[in-house]
């Protein structure tokens, strides 16, 4: 960390009072690990003591300063465990695609995630394929939603215009009441995502599948109910949806390896919600007793031993 030029930390949750020089503060966790050096004040949304979640009949509103940590407790909780939601299995593998300790767990918010604009941005993923709307709070003290899946316009870059505050995401019930299927591909096993696809298949509004970390924004393709794509028609959307100048590149993967694996990943998805037969990639999907990440074990891994042993 190297912020030097910080001359003053504002508790705050109003935009209004932001001026050029500021930085917005919410689990830190990025903006320190980059630094800066043209920064002159950070507004700390620290005591902005917004309910990290919501659940009602509607769906489920996180505020952006809920952590990872809060969020991965949620489908568990009294509030969520009784409700017939398919897309809460979704919430464990999205967080364990942080990769990271429970140290950034307690400290990442899914707000400042988004807000981040990382093509491999979990939090993005898990909202844009979840239908997730952003409500945003303005300098003018206006407000806007705009949907997660437009949220991110490239690489590190967002819809956020100087000032703007993001004040929460809500998932719609109708989203969370679909099936669901999760895939994720990285080069190493601890490494960033290089291919993160999340799919939906709902008898009333259809297909979606969204394709994210392998492209510099979220993508989403809609078939309406009745028109479930085959393998051949699926892959030829894909195609027209990604031009090849929209794969991102960096060291976690290439376009060609990231096309591929994108093109891959959704046939796996679809076959997977339309119960075809199909092979299972990734890192997290489904629940595999040699990931490393929190979401895959079982709940006691000890007794299953010994059952497996015949005790």
């Amino acid at each position: 960390m190297d912020m030097n030029t910080i001359e003053a930390v504002v508790p705050t949750t109003d935009p209004a009072l932001w001026r050029d020089g500021d930085a917005w503060l919410a689990g830190g966790t990025v903006l320190f690990s980059y630094g800066s050096t043209v920064l002159k004040r950070l507004l700390d949304l620290g005591e902005a003591n917004w309910p990290a979640v919501t659940v009602t009949d509607d769906g489920i509103e996180l505020a952006a300063t809920c952590t990872v940590a809060e969020l991965y407790a949620l489908p568990a909780s009294e509030e969520a465990a009784h409700r017939e939601w398919p897309g809460l299995a979704l919430i464990r593998p999205s967080c364990d695609s942080f990769v990271a300790s429970f140290k950034i767990w307690n400290m990442s918010t899914v707000g400042g995630n988004i807000c981040t604009g990382l093509p491999a941005g979990p939090m993005t993923s898990l909202c844009a394929g979840l239908d997730g709307v952003a409500t945003i709070l303005s300098p003018d003290c206006s407000s806007r939603m705009v949907p997660v899946a437009d949220f991110v316009i490239g690489d590190m870059q967002t819809v956020l215009a100087p000032g703007e505050l993001l004040r929460s995401i809500h998932l719609p019930a109708e989203a969370l009441s679909a099936r669901v299927a999760f895939r994720r591909l990285s080069l190493s096993n601890l490494g960033r995502s290089g291919v993160l696809l999340i799919g939906r298949l709902d008898p009333v509004f259809g297909l979606v599948i969204t394709v994210t970390a392998s492209t510099k924004r979220p993508v989403q393709l809609r078939f309406p109910a009745g028109k479930v794509p085959d393998a051949r028609t699926l892959a030829d959307a894909v195609e027209r949806s990604i031009p090849w100048p929209l794969y991102h590149d960096d060291i976690h993967g290439l376009p060609a390896w990231r096309r591929d694996m994108t093109l891959k990943l959704a046939e796996e998805i679809r076959a997977e919600l339309m119960d075809e037969s199909m092979t299972v990639s990734g890192d997290f999907w489904p629940p595999h007793a040699t990931s490393p990440q929190p979401s895959t074990q079982p709940e006691n891994p000890g007794s299953q031993k010994e059952a497996s042993h015949g005790n």
